[in-house]
């Protein structure tokens, strides 16, 4: 009888493992606008694209041939020149806090257009390295500090770079809860998995942080975009594309934000 048992449990280990092939459908392209005007000379950039299906290789195909303008209210339009395949740019246009600007693009038929006014600029006053407590031991976190100005509401991103090496984490933050404070924004950023480079902070590191002073139609962008790819929230439904302020139909974004940027080696 016990051989019998035997038999059956082995048969039903085995049974259970099964391939499933998994067949995904394309689905139609659609355009890829991002778009930033700040308030330094030499990084206004528009890159165009499409979207690619779910097996396709991860790489940017730029989008040739488009019609790329960028209109201050009440001011100048400036026609961004194609420096390579997909990738439009103005070498001398700046923004300037409180002042709205309108990106159009124009490709094959199908017009884009997004608007973003350039907030104030609010001083990154230091940037320093903490140690903190994170799944798997201690890690070595970049920390901003800076007066969040009262009586306005403030969003914030953040983008770092180890190395030279951006990291992929989205960092956004608002003043909701630091109206008018002096605040201490921790960039906490996730382990890369084990078939990626390793990400960590370490001593003798270069670290450089860019500071962002966006809207708040930019905000929910990267707001959005973060919440679903991490599934984010108690009741995060199926990722879904984040919230842009393109009209149109195309995906993406246009942020005019003020820039700057600290750099520091890791002691």
């Amino acid at each position: 009888m016990r051989y019998i048992v035997v038999i059956i449990t082995l048969l039903i280990g085995t049974g259970c493992t099964k391939v499933i092939n998994v067949t995904l459908d394309t689905a139609d392209k659609k355009y890829v606008v991002e778009g930033v005007l700040t308030n330094q000379t030499g990084t206004c950039m528009v890159l165009l694209s499409q979207t690619k299906d779910f097996d396709a290789s991860n790489d940017f195909a730029g989008v040739s041939g488009a019609t790329v303008q960028i209109t201050e209210k009440d001011g100048p339009t400036t026609l961004l020149t194609e420096t390579s395949t997909g990738v439009y740019q103005a070498a001398s246009l700046s923004g300037t806090s409180g002042k709205t600007y309108t990106l159009s693009v124009t490709v094959k038929g199908e017009s884009f257009v997004a608007s973003s006014t350039m907030p104030a600029q609010v001083n990154m006053d230091s940037l320093f390295i903490t140690d903190d407590e994170a799944p798997g031991g201690n890690r070595k976190m970049a920390n901003v500090q800076y007066n969040d100005p009262a009586n306005v509401a403030n969003n914030y991103r953040f983008v770092q770079y180890v190395n030279g090496i951006k990291e992929k984490t989205i960092f956004v933050r608002n003043d909701e809860l630091t109206n008018g404070n002096r605040t201490i924004t921790k960039l906490r950023y996730a382990k890369n998995d084990d078939n990626e480079p390793d990400n960590s902070i370490k001593t003798g590191d270069l670290v450089q942080i860019d500071m962002q002073c966006i809207d708040s139609a930019v905000y929910k962008y990267w707001y959005s975009l973060n919440r679903s790819a991490t599934g984010g929230g108690q009741n995060s439904a199926t990722p879904a594309n984040p919230v842009t302020n393109m009209t149109g139909g195309a995906l993406g974004y246009f942020s005019a934000h003020t820039l700057q940027s600290k750099t520091l080696i890791v002691r």
